[in-house]
């Protein structure tokens, strides 16, 4: 079998899931130590992933807190380190940190779409580089970059989160050609609408809604496909967005306006200061 082909099975090592204190890394986190995963889990409260490993206590599998930003590089180099030394080899890699932070293009605000940068794509990164040095000594491992169906194309409040997410969609496909040649395999997770609490505030009709234990099995069941690139789910919901990206934009931008409200929307009402009074 091919090298990238590669399936990582508990026998083979460790997984390494970012983002695990909530949503559908804590859900992956638990699926994994439920098939016999030992799971390093990486995310910012520490208290949280206390939890986490709690809860897991009684599965086949055990899962370990590493706790710290992701947009720390060198936290995140030591990190995969420790892993590798107190746990053992990192055998899939599951890079799921992100925070999605709603703008309106009319009052956007700058340090929103650096931290969404800073988390999702840069994160991504820290983890992902020292990640692939220690699978490339070894010559196997698979990784699987959590991106977003947000990321096929532009959709309302997702000008920060939308464009870094197609950031990890280029990201993955590229790094693809030269991890085939090191034996290791790389993957896209593409979810759509996941009830988290990431989403919860989005002000806008979500359709094909699905729980993070759901998003988690879909996971679980592409990483162990031998061929698959993209994971991709709810299939339906997938197949529709799909279908748009084919559109024209003119189409495009008239049906998605359509279907979310955002024709409907009046844009907020700009609050002028008063120039100050002229001292007498």
């Amino acid at each position: 079998m091919p090298h990238t082909q590669f399936v990582a099975r508990p026998e083979h090592g460790v997984a390494w899931i970012t983002g695990a204190s909530s949503g559908i890394g804590y859900a992956l986190a638990l699926a994994l130590a439920e098939i016999g995963w030992r799971v390093a889990a990486t995310a910012r409260s520490a208290d949280a992933l206390a939890a986490l490993s709690e809860a897991a206590k009684d599965l086949p599998g055990e899962i370990v807190a590493y706790p710290g930003d992701v947009a720390d590089t060198s936290l995140m180099a030591q990190h995969c380190h420790s892993i590798e030394t107190d746990m053992g080899a990192i055998a899939l890699l599951v890079a799921n940190a992100g925070i999605y932070l709603p703008q309106d293009g009319l009052d956007a605000h700058v340090d929103a779409f650096r931290k969404s940068f800073d988390v999702n794509l840069m994160g991504t990164v820290n983890v992902l580089l020292p990640a692939i040095d220690a699978m490339r000594s070894r010559s196997r491992g698979q990784i699987a970059i959590v991106s977003s169906v947000a990321g096929y194309r532009g959709l309302p409040t997702s000008a920060a989160y939308g464009a870094s997410k197609a950031g990890l969609i280029n990201m993955a496909e590229s790094l693809k050609f030269d991890l085939d040649r090191a034996g290791i395999r790389i993957q896209l997770v593409s979810p759509g609408f996941v009830d988290t609490p990431a989403t919860q505030s989005n002000p806008f009709p979500m359709p094909h809604l699905i729980t993070r234990e759901e998003a988690a099995q879909e996971i679980i069941k592409g990483l162990g496909h031998p061929t698959k690139f993209e994971i991709a789910f709810p299939k339906a919901f997938v197949r529709q967005l799909r279908a748009l990206r084919l559109l024209p934009y003119r189409a495009y931008f008239a049906l998605v306006a359509r279907s979310t409200g955002w024709n409907k929307k009046q844009p907020a009402r700009v609050k002028r200061k008063r120039p100050a009074k002229e001292p007498a």
